[in-house]
């Protein structure tokens, strides 16, 4: 009966023997409990050999350029502990301590120093560093360092930290009036917008950087003026300058040319990774173009690089590229392309699925058919895209009565079947234009001509006697905004 009530109480031992002395049965059961707890014990040890490694990754974190008073956004690394044992770090510091540039949190905790934190065998513990510059005097960038210590075991590794800090021109949210000029002395750094009021302009003078925030449209109910040159051109990004962000498309809104605006002439203007890159809207007020674009580029735009509503545009010698849609032209108007290159190519971003250009003489508002007459022409240009993605790479559709014209005068594009309501003049359908160099992995794109291409020598003389880069056109000129030297 002994021997039946120690079994009943511990139903885990199994034996074949009916008659186990109870002697017997608890040094089994008080060496199972010994095994379970050494185990225990084993396991929750740390190792303090100072041949245990720790996997810290690269030996500095670096931050691009950062702009004083803006902060910056965080980056991280990770502790990983690749051993069995825990591995306690008896010391983890920020070396400029509390009075740092930059800030440390460390396994969810915000701190300059941090001891004892232990990781588990096969774990890891995020450290996060932001950095947030303070302004000088200084016009250049300039570059701020800092150190994380990690001790354990005996052992000590610095993590190097380093930002590039730049003064900047801070706008939040303002409204111009009057007549304003931007020179190149600092970056200018544009929080929630700015509008240019009716009858102000706004000069932006050879080399200005203006960055801006995903909050920011740049509206301009009076007049924008850009005087970059080839060898100073101005710049409209994103202000995140931090990888992987700085090449997103989408960054911020765009740059809106309203029913008011007029005479706006950009020269040697690079607008990127907007959301779109310039809105025009209504005719011109004046007898000048509503809008003129002279070696400008247009560039990893998200929506539409260059969309009009009945207004009136003129680009010479400009790089429309990679958007996912290259040119929008609606509800009429009067546009002039002259020396343009409109191309797009799949990306890891940007899945080319739209038409490069797309022109319509009509929009539809609230179920109704607005429109005007269109009158676009292109002159020595190319309108392409990659792989054949789209059919038709130039759509032209028409509503109502107004006239609807399109005229390629040379010019090289991609198209199944030739678009509607269009007049062709020596062009050259579905030939590869040959561009010197796509590399679409590392985001390289030189759409100069190679030796050989079939658009060299196939335009028709203008008054464009340059190209892009500046370089003579001779002769007979090519197609683009290149010129094959």
């Amino acid at each position: 009966m002994q021997t039946k009530q120690i079994y009943n109480n511990f139903p885990f031992i199994q034996t074949t023997s009916l008659f186990l002395h109870p002697v017997k049965t608890y040094i089994v059961i008080l060496l199972f409990f010994f095994v379970a707890f050494a185990g225990s014990c084993r396991k929750d040890s740390f190792n303090t050999n100072a041949e245990a490694k720790l996997l810290i990754g690269n030996d500095s974190l670096h931050f691009d350029t950062v702009f004083t008073s803006a902060g910056s956004v965080t980056q991280y690394f990770l502790i990983k502990n690749e051993n069995k044992q825990k591995i306690r770090i008896s010391n983890l510091q920020l070396m400029g301590g509390t009075a740092s540039n930059f800030k440390m949190n460390a396994d969810g905790n915000a701190g300059a120093q941090f001891s004892n934190l232990e990781i588990e065998g096969n774990d890891s513990i995020y450290v996060f560093v932001t950095v947030n510059v303070n302004p000088n005097a200084l016009n250049q960038p300039f570059v701020i360092k800092d150190s994380i210590k990690v001790e354990w075991n005996g052992n000590k590794l610095f993590k190097q930290l380093e930002a590039w800090g730049q003064n900047a021109h801070y706008i939040r949210s303002t409204l111009f009036r009057g007549n304003i000029t931007w020179t190149n002395d600092l970056p200018y750094v544009i929080i929630g917008g700015i509008i240019i009021d009716t009858n102000s302009v706004l000069t932006i003078q050879p080399g200005v950087r203006v960055y801006l925030n995903a909050d920011a449209p740049f509206i301009i109910d009076g007049t924008l003026i850009t005087n970059g040159t080839k060898n100073d051109s101005i710049v409209f990004k994103g202000n995140r300058l931090d990888e992987p962000y700085k090449d997103y498309p989408g960054a911020w809104p765009g740059i809106f040319l309203r029913g008011s605006s007029k005479d706006n002439n950009l020269a040697y203007t690079y607008i990127k990774n907007a959301y779109q890159g310039l809105v025009v809207e209504k005719p011109s007020s004046t007898a000048n173009p509503k809008l003129t674009l002279n070696n400008c580029v247009l560039d990893n735009i998200f929506d539409i690089g260059l969309l009009a509503a009945n207004s009136s545009v003129v680009a010479n010698n400009c790089l429309i590229s990679n958007c996912g849609n290259n040119i929008v032209l609606v509800q009429g108007g009067t546009y002039q392309f002259t020396h343009c290159t409109v191309v797009s190519i799949s990306n890891s971003f940007i899945q080319h699925k739209n038409p490069v250009l797309t022109a319509t003489n009509f929009i539809k508002s609230n179920n109704q058919v607005v429109s005007s007459p269109l009158n676009t022409t292109f002159t020595n240009s190319i309108i392409w895209s990659d792989g054949g993605l789209v059919d038709n790479e130039i759509v032209v559709q028409k509503e109502g009565t107004d006239a609807t014209t399109l005229t390629l005068n040379s010019v090289l594009f991609r198209s199944k079947t030739d678009p509607a309501f269009t007049t062709f003049n020596n062009v050259l359908r579905n030939t590869d234009p040959l561009f010197d160099s796509v590399n679409v992995s590392r985001r390289y794109y030189n759409f100069q001509l190679k030796t050989g291409s079939p658009v060299i020598n196939k335009g028709v003389v203008t008054s464009l006697l340059t190209d892009f880069n500046g370089m003579p056109r001779v002769g007979l000129p090519d197609l683009g905004c290149y010129e094959k030297q």
